[in-house]
């Protein structure tokens, strides 16, 4: 599997304030643009695979999401999110 708890766990650590802080809006938006771009290079293989083309846009409609909560909470959080995973342009 491409995700494992080792994995989540360093993410979690290094976006989150610690590794078991799996509740954070920047430890999940870190963790959803990590699946989000394993699937978007699943997808550029297999054109046809029309389940995980339909994943792939609800997991970008959920990062949307916690995006837009934590530009509404804490813009400062939500910038230096968006610098650190290069999301914006």
């Amino acid at each position: 599997m491409y995700l494992t708890s080792e994995v989540k766990s360093e993410i979690f650590a290094k976006h989150g304030k610690s590794a078991q802080d799996t509740g954070s809006a920047e430890g999940q938006i870190a963790l959803f643009t990590y699946r989000i771009n394993h699937l978007t290079g699943h997808l550029k293989k297999n054109r046809k695979d029309f389940n995980t083309e339909r994943s792939l846009v609800l997991l970008v409609g959920k990062r949307k999401s916690l995006l837009d909560y934590l530009k509404k909470k804490d813009i400062t959080r939500y910038r230096a999110i968006i610098a650190e995973l290069g999301l914006r342009k």
